[in-house]
């Protein structure tokens, strides 16, 4: 018996989205190392929690394809960006993955709007909200950067940017307790 509650499109999308997360998890995971190796121990660690962060919504994705039945597909990752060459261009880049992570949730979004599959809607409304407040993390801690003098960052303000950064780190939620209620 077929058990299988989604269409192929919306699977191969939600496949498709499953790896975008995981490269996302490789990027931060890249960037924290670099980080690290540069010296910025506060911005390493906000850094390694994001990619864990990315990678439990990879897997909240893997778990909601199998509980509707469907086939997961897992494929290679691509490789991450290329080490950034100061914080400025690291949160540029962040930035900028962001933005295009929620293009790709929104395709996702509109396929299953366009097919009727409102529990595939309903499911991809937790990482449109998800989006919303890492495109608003990312955008403040460039405009933060800005402030402290952009590209130039440097001295005091370089150090004062990284220890706050690892005051924000905060706790990573395991993915099975990543819910709508508790993101």
């Amino acid at each position: 018996m077929n058990t299988n509650r989604l269409s192929k499109t919306i699977t191969a999308a939600l496949n498709v989205q499953m790896t975008k997360e995981a490269h996302a998890a490789q990027i931060y995971l890249s960037y924290a190392a670099w980080a690290d190796k540069q010296g910025f121990s506060g911005t390493a660690n906000f850094l390694f929690k994001h990619a864990h962060e990315e990678r439990n919504h990879m897997m909240k994705i893997l778990e909601y394809i199998l509980k509707r039945g469907a086939e997961v597909v897992v494929t290679a990752v691509p490789a991450p960006l290329k080490n950034p060459t100061s914080i400025h261009d690291c949160f540029k880049n962040v930035f900028e993955q962001e933005v295009e992570n929620t293009k790709a949730i929104y395709k996702v979004v509109k396929m299953s709007k366009e097919e009727e599959d409102w529990a595939t809607w309903n499911f991809m409304q937790w990482f449109v909200q998800e989006q919303v407040e890492e495109e608003t993390l990312s955008m403040n801690l460039l405009n933060k950067i800005k402030i402290a003098g952009g590209e130039k960052i440097n001295g005091d303000a370089l150090y004062s940017f990284d220890k706050d950064m690892g005051k924000d780190a905060g706790e990573v939620i395991p993915a099975q307790d990543v819910t709508t209620v508790n993101p």
